[in-house]
């Protein structure tokens, strides 16, 4: 049986000290390797893209630990099955509120299914582990993420890639057996995306297809790969696998201003299942972060196919998502506010918080005016042309850029109404 299982899952650790990556998470001194050590395990949510060890880890705490585990798939489970694993549990009496729940694909579960959750969770019944690939802001209840810590687990790299590679070559019997010899990897591991299950069970079937050479060596090509995988139908993955390729390629389509590709991924999508939310919040990000404020309306057009896709649902919504992401595709460009935002997080990181400048700061009790604040405020509505040119950044910041505007018209004319207005301030 174990050798008719995937490379992936003949391959999956069976110690913390085995499993690879995540190590801001469980390396020496990480968060969850000293909860694990203080017996303190809080409710957690493991938020990462398919492939990077969600369900793993999960296991490894409950071993490690020594709790009695409980697994439950959102996809086949439901209420019904939440309620007899806590009833189960609650049996166990002197083990009630040490067992570990893990609920993979959690944002699967239905507002109702989350809620069944919340009392167990709240008393301490059970601890959960909940796995999911979706962002838990959108699809975990506030309810729930508010009893839980939100653990974000990173794609892995090239290098732990190809540690799991030549991890599996020498430790797996079948593996080895075959005397494989990694000539080229740069094809596997773009055809992986960070998946180290993907990449696992690419490599056994590439090595499968491949005859022994004269020195009985099974040799692995970057061509070897993409021809295996060229002759291996691959249907999109709402669910993994394919999920996070073509939805890249949608967002950089429209970034590329190219509507043909935008809407060919989007088929890709559609015809794959996918949920058209997620498709719609993705055209939301696009329209702040790749379009801003060349165009505004993009945003409040990309806000309204949210709303309408989840007024119509499929098969209709296609056609709003459509012609927004066709909108989103041939409106100008400008990341201008995105790298704002990033600059302003930047400097805060670096130099700590500056405090706020006593003519701007609240005044709602007499002491604090008397403490000066708000003395000196300029009111600008009183102003001549309603502008004041009062300092709003904080002592010893005054003159600091985040903001450039992008190369196009609207952004254009609003550096020379800047310019006009502060002179050599804003200058650019």
């Amino acid at each position: 049986m174990q050798g008719k299982a995937p490379l992936a899952e003949r391959m999956r650790p069976t110690t913390l000290d085995g499993y690879v990556g995540q190590a801001h998470l469980v390396g020496d001194g990480a968060v969850l390797r000293q909860a694990m050590r203080a017996g303190t395990l809080p409710s957690m949510i493991l938020w990462g893209p398919p492939g990077v060890g969600k369900t793993t880890l999960a296991r490894l705490i409950a071993q490690e630990s020594g709790r009695p585990f409980h697994s439950l798939s959102a996809i086949h489970s439901g209420v019904k099955d939440v309620r007899n694993v806590l009833d189960s549990v609650k049996r166990d009496g002197m083990f009630a509120g040490r067992a570990l729940l893990f609920i993979d694909e959690i944002h699967r579960f239905s507002k109702s299914q989350q809620d069944s959750l919340l009392g167990a969770v709240e008393a301490g019944t059970v601890t959960l582990l909940g796995a999911t690939t979706e962002n838990p802001s959108f699809e975990v209840i506030p309810a729930l993420r508010s009893r839980c810590q939100t653990y974000v687990l990173e794609p892995l790299s090239a290098e732990v890639l190809q540690g799991l590679m030549a991890r599996a070559l020498s430790g797996d019997a079948d593996m080895a057996a075959k005397a494989v010899k990694l000539e080229e990897t740069e094809a596997l591991l773009r055809a992986s995306g960070g998946d180290a299950r993907r990449l696992l069970n690419t490599l056994e079937l590439v090595v499968d297809s491949l005859a022994p050479d004269a020195d009985g060596h099974r040799v692995v090509t970057n061509d070897k790969v993409l021809e295996t995988i060229q002759n291996t139908p691959s249907n999109y993955d709402k669910g993994g696998e394919q999920h996070y390729d073509v939805v890249s390629a949608f967002i950089k389509s429209i970034r590329a201003s190219d509507p043909n590709a935008a809407v060919y991924y989007l088929a890709r999508m559609v015809e794959g299942g996918e949920d058209p939310k997620f498709i719609a919040r993705r055209l939301l990000i696009s329209a702040s972060e790749d379009i801003g404020n060349a165009n505004p309306t993009a945003l409040v057009l990309a806000n309204n196919t949210f709303a309408a896709v989840e007024r119509i649902g499929w098969p209709e919504a296609r056609i709003v998502l459509s012609q927004c992401a066709v909108y989103l595709a041939t409106s100008p460009k400008s990341n201008a506010s995105y790298k704002a935002i990033g600059q302003a997080q930047h400097w805060i990181q670096t130099h700590g918080e500056a405090a706020v400048p006593l003519a701007l700061r609240n005044t709602p009790t007499r002491l604090m005016k008397d403490l000066g604040y708000g003395k000196g405020y300029a009111y600008d509505h009183e102003a001549s042309g309603q502008f004041s040119g009062q300092e709003c950044l904080p002592k010893g910041m005054e003159g600091t850029v985040f903001y450039e505007p992008g190369n196009n018209p609207r952004e254009q004319a609003t550096r020379e109404w800047l310019r006009q207005l502060w002179k050599s301030k804003y200058g650019y």
